[in-house]
């Protein structure tokens, strides 16, 4: 299927590595220049000469910024073009017991997760809007859905994530800018693995074995298997086309099963 995107910009913020990375590797397969995020500017720098390489035919930039700080998310919107495609990637995560998350905890996952797609899509929806065409998809999770005991403060702000997509998208009645969200279920992303190796180290087992532990404790799966940052990327890209010019105020399901409630 042509997904009509050639020529089309997007921006993906946290595309430095994970499933950012992958969206803007698939993005970018498909003919859209993509600007690049993280907060490293070193790495962030050698991922844009990486996805150069990669897909080559394309303009790929990248500008740094830490969305912990509202300013800096302030300075990156000043420096992006007005681009076609929004992905609010960016996001925190961690395991920690309800009574160890602080109030400065709450804070941080809802500036990052919440306020970070907030930012991005005040500054850029109004352009889009003024064009008549344009996509914002944000990256959520089914942690959203079903909130994780180990991660309330990440799955709740993952919650508030759709809430805002779902709102926005009521902003684009009667144009062709669309807003949606993605439900990734259990994803190998580089932040997963770093978890799953820090556990495995932790208890002295190979990685591929805590790996499959992992997900085989995980009993709804219907996939049996971690999914991977280019599935994902996936559905972002096809949501992100104009092939999906009648999906607007969804969240779509990339869960592999794992969700066992009708939305």
């Amino acid at each position: 299927m042509d997904l009509q995107l050639s020529g089309k910009t997007a921006f993906i913020s946290g595309s430095s590595r994970g499933i950012g990375y992958a969206v803007a590797k698939a993005l970018a397969a498909e003919g859209v220049d993509v600007v690049l995020n993280g907060r490293d500017p070193v790495r962030l720098a050698e991922r844009v000469d990486a996805l150069r390489r990669e897909v080559p035919g394309v303009s790929v930039t990248g500008v740094p910024a830490d969305f912990t700080l509202a300013e800096d998310v302030d300075r990156l919107c000043d420096r992006i073009p007005d681009v076609d495609i929004l992905i609010n990637n960016v996001g925190l995560f961690e395991l920690k017991q309800f009574g160890e998350i602080s109030d400065e905890d709450w804070r941080r996952y809802f500036e990052v997760n919440v306020l970070g797609g907030v930012r991005l899509a005040r500054r850029l929806l109004p352009a889009m809007l003024d064009r008549g065409w344009g996509r914002i998809v944000f990256v959520s999770s089914e942690s959203g859905v079903n909130i994780p005991a180990d991660m309330i403060h990440y799955g709740t702000s993952k919650t508030a994530m759709l809430s805002v997509g779902n709102g926005l998208a009521k902003l684009t009645k009667g144009t062709a800018v669309t807003v949606n969200s993605v439900l990734g279920g259990p994803t190998y992303s580089d932040g997963v693995a770093d978890t799953v190796r820090t556990i495995a180290a932790a208890q002295s087992l190979p990685e591929e074995q805590m790996k499959a532990a992992i997900i085989g404790a995980n009993q709804t799966s219907l996939l049996g298997r971690f999914i991977e940052p280019g599935e994902i990327a996936n559905a972002v890209t096809f949501l992100a086309s104009p092939a999906a010019s009648a999906i607007n105020g969804a969240a779509v399901r990339v869960d592999g099963g794992v969700l066992t409630t009708l939305l």
